[in-house]
């Protein structure tokens, strides 16, 4: 994945550019409110539905409710990207207040959409999904193999709505509130977190999962899937491979305790 990650910082220089997305910070108070956390979604719309209905019940029985902050990569290897996208651009239908970060695979799409002779690895990384998500089936494209990538974004201006594109473009990528920090891969150990990098938020795996932040932080994050909920030193990580196990895992942070739904 860094060499993954590493390529694709690399095509700065030559694309169009890709300007810092936003960063959200809501104050150093306490939250008195719960937090809903969901995982990297994967074109799983069904899970994702499941996911909500699931917090939808939990903050009736409460009676109170929370933001749910979603950490990202709707889109690629599973069957739905499209259908996941349009829910999501959507008010929620159970009352939720949504907050979407923004995930790598969402990113690369966005610059594929924009830029596809550059990212064309893209089709590589579940690409191919999310495609067929939107009617295009590239095993099928009647073009010789060195056209393929131009007709692909030609098929692509007429199938990706324009509210898709500028929902992708509009993610923030990380989320503060009080010590709390939500972000889609994780931090660069030990920097502060004005000084951190997009794309380390975006890719980073080494040495954030082993390490922790090294702030005094919790940083909740998703990119790198286990069997189950990964604790680790300062963080826990909440991507359990929803698109191959049929697991979103939904996080539950309430007055500084962490409980999975």
């Amino acid at each position: 994945m860094r060499k993954l990650k590493d390529w694709f910082s690399g095509r700065r220089a030559g694309s169009i550019g890709s300007p810092k997305r936003r960063r959200i910070d809501l104050g150093s108070a306490t939250p008195s409110y719960p937090i809903y956390v969901i995982g990297d979604v994967h074109g799983c719309l069904k899970e994702l539905k499941k996911a909500e209905a699931q917090i939808a019940v939990d903050i009736s029985s409460s009676k109170r409710a929370g933001p749910v902050v979603l950490l990202g990569d709707y889109v690629d290897r599973g069957p739905s990207s499209s259908q996941v996208l349009e829910h999501l651009i959507r008010p929620s239908e159970l009352g939720l207040k949504r907050l979407p970060l923004c995930g790598n695979h969402d990113d690369i799409f966005l610059k594929f959409l924009n830029e596809p002779e550059l990212y064309a690895e893209w089709l590589g990384l579940g690409g191919e999904q999310t495609l067929i998500s939107y009617g295009i089936d590239l095993h099928h494209l009647n073009v010789r193999q060195k056209n393929r990538i131009a007709k692909l974004a030609e098929l692509l201006a007429e199938a990706v709505p324009d509210d898709h594109r500028q929902f992708l473009a509009d993610l923030p990528i990380c989320l503060k509130i009080s010590n709390l920090f939500f972000v889609h891969a994780g931090i660069k150990p030990g920097i502060p977190l004005d000084q951190q990098d997009d794309e380390d938020m975006l890719w980073i795996r080494a040495p954030f999962l082993s390490e922790g932040p090294k702030l005094p932080i919790l940083v909740v994050h998703g990119h790198t899937p286990h069997t189950s909920t990964d604790f680790g030193p300062g963080r826990i990580g909440i991507d359990t491979g929803a698109y191959y196990t049929g697991k979103l895992t939904v996080l539950k942070i309430d007055g500084g305790r962490a409980t999975v739904l």
